[in-house]
């Protein structure tokens, strides 16, 4: 009985193995062909791990990345926003049914009354945008101000506020950064930090993300890529247009590496950041496929259809992707930094390549 067990498991790793060779040729392949710059860390269900790294952190300076090199993740801050706002939840402090003025008691308009947390999770909360980018387009020729002058986070709340709904509460998906800005302000409300500390002493400490934290315009981050893109098209890479990235606060203003994003996600599906059942209804899909802070949809890979979470993040030439297989416990974390790719095909790609 020992030998047959024994035999069974040798197979299924010589398996494992040959597949995994067969989505690191795939991945090696990808990226020579499409001038793929960034790093890549794939670990399946038994532990086994493939990560890569390509390109360039610093064109001029010819500074490669590696596994350490850090990246901007862009939106799948939201992702670190909404575990914070459910661990809420669980120690009863916050319902999601309420509105914002029950935990933001200035937060005086319609919106106040009319908004649950709910709504600003799932991107359902009719909320205007505040940062007015339609496109890049408009972005090249106007600027972008909310973004290009320096901000608080009170004073990104207060233009929020000023606001009126477009949309009734509810009804629509709406993608919006102002959801998650007044998340933040929420979160911060409630324990009376900054919303940086409560985000490092709840997530980042007790999972030891040492490469992880909020960027700030004025901070030299060291091993952090610098973030180059596609301004218009004639496909000349080129600076990222000048921002202050803790402008995008509790929306889009993390950076981190692979390695820190993967213990994070295994924190996240293992119930050491909120329990199963909260996790469960966090994944559980809405409005355009969107749960709590992420899309929850079904992947048809190997003649079958599989439960996936994903959350890409993109700010100009910074692209991230945390993307989880629920059936077979495959997560895969890409972080970019040059606008080169589609990064939601490639992640897809690579998933339906590592699923059994």
């Amino acid at each position: 009985m020992r030998c047959i067990v024994a035999m069974v498991c040798l197979l299924c790793s010589a398996r494992l193995f040959a597949q995994t060779d067969a989505v690191a040729g795939f991945v090696d392949d990808y990226a020579s062909a499409h001038h793929y710059s960034g790093s890549i860390l794939l670990q399946w269900h038994d532990g086994t791990t493939l990560a890569r790294s390509y390109g360039l952190a610093s064109i001029p300076l010819h500074v490669a990345n590696t596994s350490h090199t850090r990246f901007k993740i862009a939106s799948v801050t939201k992702l670190f926003t909404a575990v914070l706002i459910l661990q809420l939840v669980e120690q009863r402090r916050l319902d999601l049914d309420q509105p914002i003025k029950t935990y933001l008691p200035d937060y005086a308009n319609e919106a106040g009354s009319r908004v649950t947390i709910q709504q600003l999770l799932n991107h359902t909360s009719g909320l205007p945008s505040f940062d007015a980018v339609t496109d890049q387009a408009s972005a090249l020729r106007d600027g972008i101000p909310v973004y290009q002058l320096p901000h608080t986070s009170d004073q990104l709340l207060a233009q929020i506020r000023n606001g009126k709904l477009i949309s009734v509460p509810g009804e629509k998906f709406n993608y919006n950064n102002a959801d998650y800005v007044v998340l933040g302000k929420i979160i911060s409300h409630l324990y009376g930090q900054p919303y940086e500390q409560v985000l490092q002493e709840r997530i980042l400490d007790p999972l030891h993300m040492i490469d992880s934290g909020l960027l700030h315009h004025g901070d030299i981050v060291d091993r952090l890529a610098e973030t180059y893109w596609y301004p218009d098209d004639r496909k000349v890479l080129s600076r990222d247009l000048p921002v202050y990235p803790e402008n995008w606060y509790a929306a889009g203003a993390m950076y981190s590496t692979t390695s820190d994003l993967l213990k994070f996600a295994n924190a996240l599906f293992n119930g050491r950041l909120i329990a199963p059942s909260t996790l469960q209804q966090m994944i559980k899909p809405g409005l355009d496929e969107y749960g709590d802070g992420l899309w929850s949809y079904q992947l048809s890979a190997k003649g079958a259809k599989h439960p996936v979470i994903k959350r890409p993040g993109l700010i100009m030439g910074a692209q991230a992707q945390f993307f989880h297989v629920m059936d077979q416990d495959i997560t895969i974390i890409m972080l970019g930094n040059t606008s080169v790719i589609d990064s939601d095909a490639l992640v897809e790609d690579i998933a339906e390549r590592a699923i059994h």
